[in-house]
């Protein structure tokens, strides 16, 4: 029933929606007049998100075989399709008073915002029992009393989507909306897992040509670090081709981030060798890895609390010219609309989803030659970890060439070109990312199946 799992994708997408502008809501009484004005711009967005889902993802046309279908097998399904006729009609008066709401809210008005608060709170409480509704009675209804002719026909209206007009186009502006409400909120909150998004067009990022011989740009062997007496790494090999994604998979204390932080020379190197772009650089100093090429996005986002965001940003351009530096900071709002919103305000004020966004910002100042990421999506609410992962695969497919250690191996070893699995500071498997995620050894061990 390709049906069901459509409807569920799309429930869970807009669920994370309506749980982040209930989140984003609470604040707003409490918020500085320049803050409060970016806070009502992500509701603004949130609610357009929630009109344009109601209008062309989960439009009429898909709902009414199903619905109609269901009315005609199944007389004790009427009750709940009136019911949810209603709560819809009833939507749609609450979106426009909504929009009403935004406006005279707008003025930074007390009285306004804190009606608003209210109006939110309310109608994200609608959503959700909308929701409840189809995904715990209407739906299970459905598979019991349809029959599989009648599936054959739902799945046909959901698979067409020339009408209304759906497909690539739509489903790339409905991701480009979701991205720009989660840069922009404060502090998401979504529901667990991922759903994966439509194709989307990339933005426009640094761009580096992947080499058309793919040969290796780092080559790792025999590695060894120690923590005073503490041996950290056992002769790690590695290998990173130019362009590639690679992902370090692992539990706590297997030796991935001390790996990443040995090739960045943040720690020393007690043996073995690490050569980049054909050069041993195994014992040069961190500051000249960087401007070989090698940056790195430390583990726990590292900002620069009181300085601005802006000047957080410059400062992974230190090794670049002042007009390299200029058009890169360009480039970097273009990614990461929410820093230019927030570029004058201290870093520490960031959400912890929006400093991971500037760390990789301010590496990605340094035009990397192989960008290093310790863990990403540490912390973070799933509507953020879809938008960190989503910006990932954005640098990869502009041939930036990355390094990823990650916790959420899943998510990791679905993009990555070639995974290796750490234990104890050991290569223990390696592969394509894909393929390892298959390996009942991984999934058993790390993946939790």
């Amino acid at each position: 029933m390709l049906t069901y799992g459509i409807i569920q994708a799309e429930h869970r997408s807009i669920l994370q929606v309506i749980c982040t502008m209930s989140a984003v809501s609470h604040d707003l009484s409490t918020q500085s007049p320049a803050l409060l004005k970016v806070e009502l711009r992500t509701i603004r967005l949130m609610l357009q998100y929630i009109d344009n889902f109601a209008d062309r993802l989960h439009h009429a046309k898909e709902n009414a075989p199903l619905f109609k279908k269901l009315w005609e097998r199944s007389e004790e399904s009427h009750l709940h399709l009136k019911l949810l006729r209603q709560q819809y009609q009833d939507g749609s008066r609450y979106l426009e008073h909504l929009q009403q709401q935004m406006i005279n809210a707008g003025n930074v008005e007390s009285n306004a915002v804190a009606s608003l608060k209210g109006s939110i709170l309310q109608f994200c409480g609608h959503l959700k029992d909308r929701i409840r509704i189809e995904e715990t009675i209407v739906m299970p209804m459905a598979r019991t009393a349809l029959l599989q002719t009648d599936w054959d026909e739902v799945d046909a209206a959901f698979v067409d989507s020339d009408d209304p007009p759906f497909g690539s186009n739509v489903g790339s502006q409905m991701v480009e909306l979701g991205s720009r409400i989660a840069m922009l909120a404060s502090e998401p909150v979504g529901l667990a897992g991922t759903v994966e998004p439509p194709a989307e067009q990339p933005r426009t990022v640094p761009h580096v040509p992947a080499s058309k011989t793919s040969e290796f740009i780092m080559e790792i062997s025999g590695l060894t670090s120690h923590y005073s007496r503490i041996q950290a790494l056992h002769g790690i090999d590695l290998q990173v081709r130019e362009g590639q994604l690679v992902a370090l998979v692992g539990a706590n204390g297997a030796g991935k981030t001390t790996t990443l932080r040995t090739i960045s020379g943040v720690q020393s190197a007690s043996g073995g060798v690490i050569r980049f772009v054909g050069k041993d650089i195994t014992r040069l100093r961190a500051d000249l890895r960087v401007r070989h090429g090698i940056c790195q996005v430390p583990e726990g986002r590292r900002v620069f609390g009181p300085l601005s965001v802006e000047d957080n940003i410059r400062l992974g351009a230190y090794t670049q010219s002042k007009r390299d530096a200029a058009s890169m900071l360009d480039r970097m709002f273009e990614l990461f609309p929410v820093l230019k919103e927030k570029r004058s305000l201290p870093a520490g004020t960031l959400s912890g989803g929006q400093q991971q966004m500037l760390a990789m910002a301010r590496a990605l100042m340094g035009k990397p030659k192989l960008l290093l990421l310790d863990e990403p999506s540490m912390g973070l609410a799933p509507l953020l970890v879809d938008e960190i992962f989503r910006v990932v695969k954005e640098l990869k497919s502009q041939g930036i060439t990355i390094v990823l250690v990650e916790q959420n191996a899943h998510a990791a070893l679905a993009i990555a070109d070639v995974g290796y699995v750490l234990e104890t500071g050991r290569v223990l498997l390696s592969g394509p990312g894909p393929e390892l995620l298959q390996n009942d050894q991984v999934k058993k061990a790390y993946l939790g199946i």
